[in-house]
């Protein structure tokens, strides 16, 4: 990605989190970072779920650095395994 497309993304992503919070009240914007900190939280603990099924195969770091797409295709990946281990009844250790 060029620099100037990465610039402007940025700088509209900013322009609409700044009119976000200027709509909002002192509570909306608890709310608002209350629920940021759930997703990071989420997203974390996701990753870590990830990374132990992965055993080796990506890291924590490697998958935090990734897209919200492909941690999804990981997730699918990852069940869609399990789900063959279910079947077969083969030991999944």
């Amino acid at each position: 990605m060029s620099t100037s497309i990465r610039a402007t993304f940025h700088t509209k992503r900013f322009r609409f989190f700044r009119v976000r919070l200027l709509s909002l009240d002192p509570e909306g914007i608890r709310k608002l970072l209350k629920g940021y900190e759930e997703q990071v939280r989420a997203i974390r603990a996701n990753a870590l779920t990830m990374s132990w099924y992965m055993r080796g195969g990506a890291t924590y770091e490697d998958i935090l650095n990734m897209s919200q797409h492909e941690r999804e295709s990981i997730n699918k990946l990852i069940e869609d395994h399990l789900e063959t281990t279910k079947k077969t009844q083969l030991p999944f250790f």
